[in-house]
């Protein structure tokens, strides 16, 4: 009898092959006492594992086949530069110089550092990337419990159309196994955003994260099935669901190539209304899959990247030639750049220095953060400005919660207009200002945030937190993420009717803007403006085509009124047939 398990299915697509099962034997870190006359050789043991994992990454890098997926090698390089810097290179030997401990004991204590610094961070994207720290140190935690021996897959083993089946995978491990021929992966530990995720996308491999205890349940060598659209692993299933499976293997390859032929149409509904369609982006990679699919601009630009794996704070000469090497590759489409969105956390230095926050998530982070420092906001604010001279630029404040607080911004940004006019410093004298509407409170207030701003853009990854209480790469609690809660749609709803009252519009940049399953309830409940990943506008854009609004409004009406599960699945399939 076939065995059914599921997971969060994060990359899309079927697999159909044996289990393979990926153990790992990992360190324990036991702390040591040093004698003094040895931490000389203790540092020396440490900086020799150092360069034996940096060396590893290297031949994993220069092993990446040409005309790969730029997130490959961008993921291999992060990791390079985390080893690079002192953060990794020469601080862990410092550690062992002032406590006269082992070099295991001294990772540990800068790693649990560095990832209560990422874990302050309230944006999902970037509070995932924790699992890069535990990835890169762990790698030299190996190279020290091995001797410097390489911890990557042995080259005589047969990874070809197999599924891995694994605690987690480092980006090393997914692109190794992708240069093998694995035909999907299965993991216990991750989420939509952790690294497993992304580049199992990008390599348009089939993938389940979050399967607790996969591998107490599935065996090696038995047949799998992972269809990671809905999250669901069947394990012995026979030759009848088998052969259902290689249907939807056909069909799946046959559907891709359809939505290539949609790169240059334009994004209109069956009904004709013209619907705008951005991207999300953050690192140069981005904007090369942007120029790809065509989209219209861009609706939301991190800019927290400036921040990480430094000690010192981004000037404003360093934001300003970033944001021009963006315009540049835009070519005139608009650019939406989102002021950085920082947690609060002691150890966030030097970008912030206070008591330890007991909820960083609800703490000084955010527009919250920047107009409690403006020496930290205003260098950014006069980059976006100067940068506004030279091409099309929104600025966009993130986590507001209160209108007193967005007005405090906005008198900000104006000051900040005064000292560059008094000095003849060209910017768009007319430069739109938007707000993230991420808080529940906002949400319900967004009428009145309206009056003051040019546009709103609807943040679901943090709403849909906020207003279910619960942290969605928590494991524990993901399972209550649903953007679907009658709660978290009347939410939306407010916003978009608030926008349509003011007459400005309301994009939505959240997650569940890239994800076409929802395409058609945001359609009806009144969105026209999406936002998202630069791999998910050619499907959104597909459903667009073959939607007539006024036919789905109902639907997406109803979905207000119930909480009931079975009811929500019903309206969810009339939209979308």
């Amino acid at each position: 009898m076939a065995l059914m398990l599921n997971g969060m299915g994060v990359s899309r697509g079927v697999a159909i092959g044996p289990v393979f099962i990926l153990h790992r034997n990992q360190p324990e870190i036991i702390e040591k006492e040093i004698d003094r006359k040895n931490v000389a050789a203790e540092v020396r043991r440490f900086k020799s594992a150092h360069s034996a994992a940096r060396k590893q990454l290297l031949k994993v890098r220069d092993a990446i086949p040409e005309g790969s997926p730029e997130d490959i090698s961008a993921f291999i390089e992060t990791h390079i530069l985390m080893l690079d810097d002192s953060m990794l290179s020469s601080t862990p030997g410092d550690l062992i110089k002032h406590h006269h401990c082992n070099a295991e004991w001294a990772l540990k204590l800068q790693r649990d550092a560095i990832v209560k610094v990422f874990e302050s961070m309230n944006d999902p994207y970037i509070a995932t990337r924790r699992d890069d720290v535990y990835h890169v140190f762990d790698r030299v935690l190996q190279a020290l419990a091995s001797g410097g021996k390489n911890r990557e897959i042995d080259d005589t083993v047969s990874w070809k159309d197999q599924i891995i089946v694994a605690d987690d995978l480092t980006p090393a491990d997914t692109v190794l196994m992708q240069h093998h021929g694995v035909a999907g992966f299965v993991t216990e530990m991750g989420g939509p955003l952790s690294h497993t995720a992304i580049l199992a996308r990008s390599l348009n491999i089939p993938a389940i994260v979050g399967l607790t205890e996969a591998r107490r349940y599935l065996k090696a060598g038995e047949q799998l099935v992972v269809d990671g659209s809905c999250g669901l692993v069947l394990a012995d299933p026979d030759d009848q669901t088998i052969d259902h499976f290689h249907k939807r293997q056909r069909e799946i390859r046959r559907k891709a190539r359809e939505l290539v032929k949609l790169t240059d149409a334009k994004p209109r509904t069956k009904s004709g209304e013209k619907i705008t369609l951005l991207a999300n982006i953050e690192i140069d990679d981005d904007l090369k899959l942007l120029r790809k699919v065509n989209a219209a601009g861009v609706g939301l630009y991190r800019t927290e990247f400036l921040y990480m794996h430094r000690k010192d704070i981004p000037d404003e000469e360093e934001h300003y030639k970033t944001y021009l090497k963006v315009l540049r590759a835009l070519r005139g489409a608009p650019l939406t750049i989102r002021t950085v969105d920082l947690g609060a956390d002691k150890e966030v230095e030097p970008v912030y220095t206070g008591p330890l926050a007991h909820n960083p998530a609800m703490g000084l982070r955010g527009i919250r953060l920047c107009l409690n420092d403006p020496s930290l906001f205003v260098p950014q604010l006069r980059a976006i400005l100067r940068a506004s001279a030279k091409g099309p630029i929104k600025i966009m404040f993130p986590m507001l919660t209160t209108v007193p607080e967005l007005l405090q911004a906005i008198q900000l940004l104006e000051n900040t207009k005064d000292t560059l006019r008094s000095k003849g410093i060209k910017f768009d004298n007319k430069i739109q200002v938007g707000g993230m509407i991420e808080v529940p409170a906002a949400a319900i207030s967004a009428a009145h945030f309206a009056e003051h701003l040019d546009f709103l853009s609807i943040g679901t990854n943090d709403l849909i937190q906020y207003t279910l209480a619960i942290d969605r790469i928590d494991d524990q609690v993901n399972y209550l993420y649903d953007p679907l809660n009658p709660a978290v749609l009347a939410l939306i709803k407010i916003v978009i009717e608030a926008g349509l009252k003011r007459k400005i519009p309301v994009t939505m940049c959240g997650e569940m803007a890239g994800n076409s399953e929802y395409t058609r309830l945001l359609l009806g409940l009144g969105l026209r403006n999406f936002s998202m990943p630069p791999n998910s506008i050619l499907e959104v854009k597909n459903v667009l085509r073959g939607t007539n609004i006024a036919t789905i409004r109902r639907h997406a009406l109803a979905l207000l009124r119930y909480s009931d599960r079975n009811k929500q699945v019903d309206l969810m399939a009339k939209l979308n047939a």
